[in-house]
């Protein structure tokens, strides 16, 4: 029986080697996220948010036009 993942962690690459992690509930939060907000402005230089819900009171914004790489990483906190 495969199993499924408790969340996700998404690392995104950005421009001059920056490295951030974010979470997702789910693969679909994420696919959500990126659809409706990164791909609409690939190219833009304006500031996007970048939801962290998994921390209280501390948010991220990036400009989509330096973001090079995105890694989804399913994440298991229980095991079997």
């Amino acid at each position: 029986m495969p199993r499924n993942p408790d969340e996700f962690a998404i690392h995104l690459l950005l421009e001059g080697g920056a490295r951030e992690e974010v979470r997702f509930v789910t693969l679909k939060d994420f696919q959500t996220w990126y659809s409706g907000v990164v791909v609409p402005k690939h190219d833009s230089q304006e500031f996007v948010n970048v939801p962290i819900k998994t921390i209280q009171g501390e948010y991220m914004v990036v400009r989509p036009s330096a973001i090079i790489a995105i890694r989804v990483e399913p994440i298991f906190n229980s095991s079997f």
